[in-house]
């Protein structure tokens, strides 16, 4: 399961997309398929995964990347909002890889897993109030380690990708309440842009692939050199 790497399917995909994905298709000879699921749900998560492993009899590779953001002090931070975004970042983070394992070990594949954590997890990100948020990704780059020492010897690398500021809708909703942060962040990097999402696809490849052979347990940061200042 790469959804990091597929489009994000429309409501209602026009006729042209059907014969896009057929003759994407027949060149990969691979099939494209969604599936909808809340990752909170660790029953649902397990029999996703099950259905697809079982499909083709194995199961090669995961990048689990559902998160949320909630902007807000800690002081005011509510139970509700921190409950919500540490079950989907954390939570669902954690029954993704751990269903995907499952299934690696069910069919006795090797497989590669990459966890997307945030340069949140390593700095405090300034111009974003977000300290539960910041909480899970560190949390994120902490299981890729841990899972990597118990799945290493079955063949089963596990790592952490950690982006810096994206252009994604999570982040235009920061700019929303903090209209500042887009200035702050561009000038304190060191390519004096932000990213954008297809600038991650060949980092996500080579953690899936047999180039990264002898990694597991490692962070990948990606940031454009926010934090090397």
């Amino acid at each position: 399961m790469v959804s990091s790497l597929l489009p994000r399917p429309p409501r209602k995909p026009p006729p042209r997309l059907h014969g896009r994905e057929r003759a994407r298709r027949n060149q990969l000879r691979r099939q494209l398929e969604y599936y909808r699921i809340d990752v909170r749900d660790d029953a649902e998560v397990n029999n996703v995964f099950a259905e697809i492993a079982g499909q083709h009899k194995r199961l090669d590779g995961l990048i689990a990347a559902a998160g949320i953001n909630h902007l807000q002090s800690a002081l005011e931070h509510s139970q509700t909002a921190m409950n919500e975004v540490m079950q989907i970042n954390y939570n669902g983070v954690f029954n993704s890889a751990t269903a995907a394992a499952r299934q690696m070990f069910n069919y006795q594949q090797k497989g590669s897993i990459l966890l997307i954590a945030s340069m949140s997890g390593l700095i405090a990100n300034k111009g974003m109030t977000s300290p539960v948020y910041n909480s899970s990704k560190a949390a994120v780059i902490q299981l890729a380690r841990s899972l990597a020492m118990e799945w290493g010897r079955h063949g089963i690398r596990v790592n952490s990708l950690c982006p810096g500021h994206i252009v994604t809708p999570m982040v235009e909703q920061v700019f929303q309440q903090n209209p500042a942060s887009r200035a702050i962040w561009e000038a304190e990097n060191m390519l004096g842009r932000l990213a954008y999402p297809e600038e991650f696809r060949g980092a996500a490849l080579f953690a899936l692939s047999d180039a990264s052979s002898f990694m597991t347990g490692s962070t990948m940061l990606i940031d454009g050199g926010h934090t090397a200042w």
